[in-house]
């Protein structure tokens, strides 16, 4: 994105769930960040009052599949038609692929699918369990740098991490002068 602005894209991957997805929007909302929530078809499927919320919270919302199919594990009929059916459940012409997995024959397809595929420069790795909090969000401070994509998980499995993390690495950015775009 625009290297010469103080702007970053925050988004988030695999949610909405009722465990994680309506503090994320609080914390977001107590500092006035907005962001864009890559969804998972099924769990909107599973929790459309969450998925509203996010919508009337003003955030952006994009399409991660139905349920979160890896494009190498499969063929590329089985993926397209995952993505398809995460279609009919997200109204967004954004896309990320699970696992940021794409064959580059996709591409052309993908792009006939949505305006926009998105990929990351920032990966705060909030999902490994290997990590502590505090080196999650030290992954995202010295890495992070104007025009960046950002990538933190509404998830159960990065829950451990991102409680803490979050708001530590929302508070940085902000005293840093750092402003939130929407993609």
């Amino acid at each position: 994105m625009d290297k010469d602005e103080k702007t970053i894209f925050l988004t988030f991957d695999d949610g909405p769930v009722q465990e994680v997805t309506p503090w994320v929007c609080d914390e977001l909302k107590r500092r006035d960040v907005k962001a864009t929530f890559f969804c998972v078809g099924e769990n909107v499927t599973q929790h459309p009052d969450i998925y509203q919320r996010v919508i009337e919270d003003g955030h952006k919302t994009g399409n991660h599949s139905f349920n979160h199919l890896p494009a190498w594990r499969c063929s590329g009929k089985e993926y397209f038609r995952n993505i398809e059916m995460g279609m009919s459940q997200i109204g967004s012409k954004l896309f990320r692929p699970p696992h940021g997995q794409l064959y580059p024959w996709q591409m052309s397809k993908l792009k006939g699918l949505f305006s926009r595929v998105v990929m990351w420069d920032v990966l705060s790795k909030d999902y490994d369990k290997r990590l502590s909090a505090e080196e999650v969000f030290q992954n995202v401070k010295h890495h992070v740098r104007p025009g960046s994509i950002i990538v933190f998980h509404d998830s159960v499995k990065a829950w451990p991490r991102l409680k803490k993390a979050l708001p530590e690495t929302l508070d940085y950015l902000i005293g840093q002068g750092y402003s939130f775009g929407l993609l």
